[in-house]
């Protein structure tokens, strides 16, 4: 089993973009001295739900910051950027951190970010399996070309070339967030784990591996590469000495920050979105993820392992909004939870 953070550099009510920033930066460097596996960036624009609008480029900055931990992108949004930038960065960083990135991508969502960046509405609704295929063939070819609906251009070299890497894989690792059967379809054929969201609890996540082996299998995938799928789930973890004042913690700080975040997206074409409640969502993350006791956090990690057959985890450790509170956060799941699931 593999523990990370997850890291959506949040902007909570109050707070400066640049404290939000400071914190998550702070957060991953504390990650690595905590024994912490993984820190997954998450990216968004324009809303103070996250501050980062550049997975990749943040992933950089903790990669000549850091040197043991893995950094990945949870995730690089795709329909809002050319494939071939993301592949030539990903190659970038997997190269010169010797192998220590993944590159998670998704489709995102149907937001103004379309219309800011010129992608449209296509781009998100029927142009994703074309992205993803392009991205995959510049990690995996020494050469691409492309004759597609959206992308086309001649044959050109792929500089520089993630194979040339001296690690154990081709190239950088490759994860597709999944929120849809038909985007676990997607990565079940290509043989990508998937990033699951931390808005669905174990029922439904062993619901979705279960249908990624299906759809492999049909895709001609071999039974090696089946099992040894690394999936992901992102959750929430607050670590307390007392399960109620876990709990506490985050239905103080979450909701504001929720309500304010989650309210500023704004759909490309005026559709009408149903939004959550802050305070019943927050009470469901509780409820759904390792927030208590060490105890309790490493049993609910180990169940979820379990009940899912998921091996990797990326946990917001930033719930409580307070740069002091998510240092110890992380240093207690490092000291106190991890040895526990060893």
């Amino acid at each position: 089993m593999r523990v990370g953070s997850f890291v959506l550099a949040a902007q909570f009510p109050g707070q400066g973009q640049g404290e939000a920033l400071h914190r998550a930066v702070r957060s991953a460097e504390v990650a690595e001295e905590a024994g912490l596996d993984t820190v997954w960036l998450a990216e968004h624009h324009f809303v103070p739900y996250g501050t980062c609008p550049s997975a990749i480029t943040l992933a950089a900055l903790l990669l000549g910051r850091t040197r043991r931990i893995r950094v990945g992108t949870a995730v690089c949004v795709l329909p809002t950027q050319h494939p071939v930038s993301v592949g030539e960065q990903a190659a970038l960083l997997h190269l010169t951190s010797g192998g220590r990135f993944s590159l998670g991508v998704g489709r995102g969502g149907p937001w103004v970010d379309l219309e800011v960046f010129g992608a449209g509405l296509a781009a998100y609704e029927k142009g994703f399996p074309e992205s993803l295929d392009l991205l995959m063939r510049w990690l995996r070819e020494p050469s691409v070309a492309a004759d597609g609906e959206r992308f086309r251009f001649r044959e050109v070299p792929v500089v520089p070339r993630p194979s040339e890497a001296l690690t154990e894989t081709e190239g950088p690792e490759v994860v597709l967030a999944c929120t849809s059967p038909a985007s676990v379809r997607l990565a079940a054929e290509r043989g990508l784990p998937m990033l699951l969201g931390m808005h669905v609890g174990d029922e439904e996540k062993a619901e979705m591996v279960a249908l990624w082996r299906r759809c492999a299998r049909e895709a001609g995938r071999s039974g090696d590469e089946i099992r040894a799928a690394a999936h992901v789930s992102a959750g929430v973890c607050q670590i307390a000495d007392r399960r109620t004042d876990a709990v506490e913690t985050l239905t103080k700080a979450m909701p504001g920050w929720l309500k304010q975040g989650l309210d500023a997206h704004v759909t490309v074409d005026g559709r009408i979105r149903q939004m959550r409640d802050p305070l019943a969502y927050t009470e469901l993350l509780c409820g759904l993820h390792p927030v208590g006791t060490p105890r309790l956090c490493a049993d609910r990690l180990a169940a979820t392992s379990e009940r899912t057959g998921i091996s990797r985890f990326a946990l917001l450790v930033e719930g409580s909004g307070d740069l002091a509170a998510t240092e110890e956060n992380v240093r207690r799941l490092g000291a106190e939870v991890l040895p526990q699931l060893r």
